[in-house]
């Protein structure tokens, strides 16, 4: 049998995985500007991420109820770790981004959030006790000083603090979803883990918003965009389907080919999407400063992420060589040589979904 020795697993795995991590990237980036546009028109954030989860839960509702194949137990087993992601590391996430979006350019409100890296890095020091490397201090120390660059601190420029609040909120939020995505012991798959707190956290904000702790206001009037006017249904429809559902698929099916660290830094790609959506929809740029800032930022997390331990290889137990069968023990009697390979279900889900 003939065998090609560039075409390794590994080597497929990231000729696939990388288009779709890019393409989850490209989708995630694309939400702030789209509800932009919704908000600018007269629809409250709360709405627009209100219609944006729900859209997105109903997409995913039968991916997530086959990748459970009738295992019910185990959502009622984790419903805290559903009820803590659903209602904090995604619902109030985005609700926190897009009230930042409504006061601040889109890329500028993304690059805050995306400095949530460091606050899990402080959170296991002081939680846990676990030191930073000094490769994740220096890091951090980078992405300080983009971000006073980005916001044009130095310059004396006004300062759109209820935006800041909110993005850092954002920030919280993110962290929350990593701590959270990095549990390995719940059992539950990826998706059925996103799409069981998409449907618990839509069903929050629908309640939240019809006791009046929520504003819910929109119109059915027409979206203006840059290039044009589009219904309001289609910015909405973009944001549900393409910007989470279809986002949340390619990224777990990247995570799983390229691996929770690589992934990792190519979803750092969502920043520039960001970017590149906020001009071609809103015709937003940063300034000079701005940009040389937010560089410092990505740059600053990709250290720090350099200096996060690599997670263990996952190595294939080897079968020993058999002694002399006059020699063997009874079979029952005998321990095994190595542990039992895990399960292809528990290494995906070691993974963790990739946002």
């Amino acid at each position: 049998m003939s065998t090609v020795a560039h075409d390794t697993p590994i080597h497929r795995g990231v000729r696939w995985g990388l288009p779709l991590a890019i393409g989850a990237a490209l989708a995630f980036g694309m939400s702030g500007a789209w509800a932009r546009g919704l908000i600018d028109a007269g629809w409250t954030p709360g709405a627009a991420v209100t219609a944006r989860i729900w859209v997105a839960a109903l997409v995913l509702l039968v991916p997530t109820v086959l990748t459970l194949r009738g295992r019910w137990g185990l959502l009622r087993r984790n419903l805290g770790v559903i009820a803590a992601y659903g209602l904090l590391a995604v619902t109030a996430t985005q609700l926190f981004y897009f009230q930042a979006v409504a006061v601040m350019d889109v890329g500028l409100a993304l690059l805050i959030e995306y400095t949530a890296p460091i606050a899990v890095i402080l959170w296991l020091w002081i939680r846990r006790g676990e030191k930073p490397t000094r490769r994740s201090l220096v890091g951090a120390g980078i992405a300080f000083i983009g971000l006073v660059l980005m916001l044009d601190i130095v310059t004396g420029a006004e300062v759109n603090v209820a935006g800041i609040l909110w993005a850092l909120g954002a920030m919280v939020g993110a962290a929350t979803y990593f701590v959270l995505s990095a549990k390995g012991d719940t059992g539950l798959p990826p998706l059925a883990l996103a799409g069981s707190g998409l449907l618990l956290g839509a069903i929050g904000l629908t309640i939240a918003g019809a006791v009046g702790v929520l504003p819910i206001a929109w119109t059915t009037d027409d979206i203006a965009y840059r290039f044009g006017s589009v219904p309001w249904f289609v910015p909405v429809l973009a944001m549900g389907v393409v910007a989470t559902a279809v986002a949340y698929l390619l990224g777990i099916a990247s995570t799983r080919m390229l691996g929770s660290r690589l992934a990792s830094f190519v979803a750092l790609a969502e920043v520039v999407a960001a970017l590149l959506f906020g001009w071609l929809l809103l015709g937003q740029l940063p300034d000079l400063l701005q940009a040389l800032g937010g560089a410092l930022v990505l740059a600053g997390v990709v250290v720090v992420k350099l200096g996060e331990p690599a997670p263990p290889e996952l190595v294939e137990p080897t079968p020993a060589a058999s002694p002399p069968l006059a020699a063997s023990p009874p079979l029952a009697a005998s321990p095994p040589l190595v542990p039992p390979a895990p399960a292809a279900e528990e290494i995906s889900r070691s993974e963790g979904p990739d946002r």
